[in-house]
C-alpha cells in the first residue's frame, strides 16, 4: 500500500513533465546549465535544481526519474587534477544539494548521495552515501 502511494505521488507530480530546452552554456527555464550540450543524455522525468552546472565535455548521462539538487557541479572534467570521463547517473538515484560529482564517475541506480557530498568514486546501486569524500554509509534492500 504505500509503495502504491508513493508510485501515486511520483506519476502525479510528473505527470506533465516535458524535456526542457538546453541551449550551450545558458539556464533552463529550471535555472540549471549544461555546458558540451552534444554529450548530454537527459532521462525523462528528471528533477535538476536551480543553480546546478553540468559539465559535459566527455559526456554526462542522467538517467530517468534521477533527481539532482540545486547547487550542484558535476564535471566530465577536471583541469585541476587532470582527469576525465564519463559521468553516469543511472536510474532512480539522487543527489543532494551542494555536491560535486568528479569525472568518470557512475552512481548505481536507486542510490542515494548526501547533501554538501564530494563523489570522486562509483558509488553501486542501492546504496546510500555522503561526506568529503564521499563513503558508503549503508547499502538499501536485500542483506547479502
Amino acid at each position: 500500500m504505500r509503495q502504491r502511494k508513493k508510485l501515486n505521488n511520483i506519476q502525479a507530480r510528473f505527470k506533465s513533465w516535458e524535456f526542457p530546452k538546453i541551449y550551450e552554456g545558458k539556464p533552463t527555464k529550471y535555472g540549471w546549465i549544461v555546458q558540451h550540450k552534444n554529450n548530454f543524455k537527459l532521462g525523462k522525468d528528471t528533477d535538476i535544481g536551480s543553480f546546478t552546472y553540468i559539465n559535459a565535455e566527455r559526456g554526462v548521462v542522467v538517467g530517468n526519474n534521477v533527481q539532482v539538487g540545486s547547487h550542484c557541479s558535476i564535471y566530465s572534467v577536471s583541469t585541476i587534477d587532470k582527469k576525465s570521463g564519463k559521468v553516469i547517473l543511472e536510474e532512480n538515484c539522487k543527489i543532494g544539494s551542494h555536491s560535486v560529482v568528479m569525472p568518470g564517475v557512475r552512481v548505481g541506480r536507486n542510490s542515494v548521495i548526501g547533501a554538501f557530498s564530494f563523489v570522486n568514486k562509483d558509488i553501486p546501486d542501492n546504496t546510500v552515501a555522503f561526506g568529503i569524500p564521499v563513503r558508503i554509509i549503508k547499502r538499501r534492500g536485500k542483506k547479502k
